[in-house]
């Protein structure tokens, strides 16, 4: 029987390395075992979880042209579907707290409807020419640089350079 990637098998750990294990396969075949694929938990070392000559149920999950097999443990395991998570109730439409009369943050003055650029998230995008995006390209690059001189300068003493 060739062995072909959706089968679950019993193979025996004949090595352990830091990046997972391999298991030989009843057919003479031998399969790797990612460390990823151990357990559904974090795996820092693979000692913790299999030891050799250890007997485990794998699944193989792919075959390569060249011959290499790579196998899972954590998929092998029959887990009953996971429960789905309930719905989130909906967020209020006010302010949320935040702002009205006190002169607080104002959702309604775009507060969190806004990215770091100031471009708002409710508004589609607008189509810009690429003369516009250029332009604006241009704009944001020269206050960068700007602002990169002042930095660097300002290390450096200010406008003065070297004195001998």
């Amino acid at each position: 029987m060739a062995i072909e990637v959706g089968t679950k098998l019993t193979g025996k750990v004949t090595g352990i390395t830091h990046f997972g294990a391999f298991v030989e396969l009843p057919e003479g075949g031998t399969g790797l075992v990612h460390i990823s694929e151990i357990a559904d938990n974090y795996v820092k070392d693979v000692n913790d979880h299999l030891k050799l000559n250890d007997q485990v149920l794998v699944k193989v999950i792919n075959v390569d042209k060249d011959g290499k097999i790579g196998l899972s443990i954590k998929q092998a395991v029959d887990r009953p579907a996971a429960a789905e998570r309930p719905a989130r109730p909906p967020r209020p439409q006010g302010g949320g707290g935040f702002g009205g009369d006190r002169g607080g943050f104002n959702r309604d003055r775009g507060g969190f409807n806004r990215d770091r650029g100031g471009r708002s998230f409710n508004r589609p995008p607008v189509k810009a020419s690429f003369e516009d995006k250029m332009s604006r390209f241009l704009k944001d690059s020269e206050e960068r640089i700007s602002s990169l001189k002042k930095a660097t300068e300002s290390k450096r003493g200010g406008r003065g350079g070297r004195r001998d």
